[in-house]
């Protein structure tokens, strides 16, 4: 009997202790992780297409001859599989670990090896090389991929004193590397929507079909982890709102609400100008308080409210993600992809400027109320991210980034799954460094060889 009197999550209140009152990180920290991430990806990318079979292959392709790629056996794909692994999860864990306090060093000696490659290798870098859709689509899959990974190894690593508390999530005010999270998620879907490509309007079921798997998602979410007792922080989102509910809510209001692509930019700062006004006249203090009355509305107050700063973010990406890509595919001009390279540049260097300003003059940095200065540094992070991925000039993916791109819902879902199996069988406040460490390696692993290994086989997880 009393085993079954046994609470599941008997540690519950210390790690929800664990994860409040935090104040972030430094937006100069923010920035060099955002060079270290896409850092590795481009240099995985830059040594694995030096191998002899891609230079015999590009020797072929220049003598006018067809090359077909050749078929890739389980075991030279668990081989890449593994070299991906040891060369970007594997020291990206790290730096969110054990080597977070060098994370400035390793990002000045990225870009010194970048402004070296650029400098030896000038022309490649200047030359058109592959189509601009294809080139940006494959910058932006890369991106939603570092974004994904990212994501997963955060959720489980902020459980551990290994994590270090200035990249949990920040309180009130503040930035921190998983602040970052929901708004990246939200900016990576806008920048290649339907809207982005000015597709025709959804009729109701379509809108409806899209929108489903978050709904169900997100209700998923909220029994499963009343069911099991499992810690949720309220100042978050709310006693009942989560991430799922967010991405639907957005989804919603951009599909009954449709309007042309090179206006929603327009559209998306008036709605954070007065989203923006609102706030200032007394709707952060009510977001900031820990008082709640006992209805919906105050109960999920943050999450509700912050749609708000979403949808505008939402708008704005859409915008960019129409001028950077289709508006110039469809107009069948011939882009020079350096140009590109410049143009996302000057747009991460815009959004870390007003940022900067928006910060000290108007309002803090909140993800908790997605204020204004929160969407531009998502927006400034984010083209940070996409403009470091420019460097690679590939041609196509590395295989665990093509993995993860068939299943990107399904990798996620496992690893909030694996995250709940890790918190509810062990103390995960008292493991010591090593072991957090080993398990979180383990994890990892486990991850991204399952995503690997479902790709392989064809597997792709999709209930709509």
């Amino acid at each position: 009997m009393d085993l079954f009197e046994r609470p599941l999550n008997p540690n519950k209140q210390l790690k929800e202790e664990f994860v409040s009152n935090l104040m972030g990180s430094s937006m100069l920290e923010i920035a060099a992780l955002s060079t270290i991430v896409p850092g590795l990806v481009v240099l995985r990318k830059w040594s694995s297409s030096c191998s002899l079979n891609d230079y015999a292959q590009k020797s072929l392709a220049k003598k006018g001859k067809n090359v077909k790629p050749s078929p890739k056996g389980l075991g030279s794909h668990l081989i890449a599989l593994a070299s991906d692994y040891i060369t970007v999860t594997f020291p990206i864990l790290l730096f969110f670990t054990l080597l977070a306090e060098w994370c400035y060093q390793f990002a000045v000696l990225i870009m010194l090896v970048f402004i070296f490659r650029m400098a030896w290798k000038r022309s490649e870098f200047c030359s058109k090389g592959e189509s601009h859709i294809s080139y940006f689509r494959n910058i932006v899959s890369s991106y939603r991929v570092s974004v994904v990974v990212v994501t997963c190894l955060c959720i489980l690593a902020v459980d551990f004193k290994i994590f270090p508390r200035r990249y949990a999530k920040t309180e009130t005010y503040g930035t921190s590397l998983m602040d970052l999270g929901v708004g990246s998620f939200v900016v990576v879907n806008a920048l290649t929507s339907k809207q982005a490509r000015d597709s025709k309007s959804l009729n109701l079921k379509a809108a409806l079909q899209s929108i489903s798997p978050s709904i169900l998602l997100g209700f998923g979410r909220l029994i499963s982890t009343t069911g099991v007792d499992y810690q949720v922080h309220v100042g978050e989102y709310g006693v009942h709102w989560n991430f799922f509910f967010t991405l639907a809510a957005v989804s919603i209001l951009t599909s009954f609400i449709q309007i042309h692509p090179k206006y929603c930019g327009l559209l998306g700062v008036l709605i954070l100008s007065g989203y923006q006004m609102v706030l200032a006249f007394g709707l952060s203090e009510y977001l900031t308080s820990s008082k709640r009355e006992p209805n919906l509305i105050s109960q999920n107050k943050e999450g509700i409210f912050s749609i708000f700063g979403y949808w505008g973010m939402y708008l704005i990406a859409v915008y960019f993600g129409h001028k950077l890509l289709f508006r110039a595919n469809s107009s069948g001009k011939d882009v020079d992809n350096q140009f590109l390279r410049i143009k996302i540049w000057a747009l991460a260097a815009i959004f870390w400027t007003l940022t900067v300003i928006l910060d000290n003059y108007v309002q803090r940095v909140s993800r908790r109320m997605c204020n204004m200065a929160y969407v531009t540094i998502v927006l400034a992070q984010n083209f940070q991210v996409l403009s470091v991925l420019t460097l690679a000039d590939s041609e196509g993916n590395l295989v665990f980034e093509d993995a993860f791109n068939q299943n990107l819902l399904g990798s996620f879902l496992l690893a909030n799954i694996l995250t709940g199996m890790v918190n509810l069988s062990l103390d995960t406040l008292s493991a010591s460094p090593a072991t957090a460490l080993i398990i979180l390696v383990a994890y990892s692993f486990v991850l991204c060889f399952s995503v690997g290994m479902a790709s392989f086989f064809g597997i792709r997880f999709k209930f709509w």
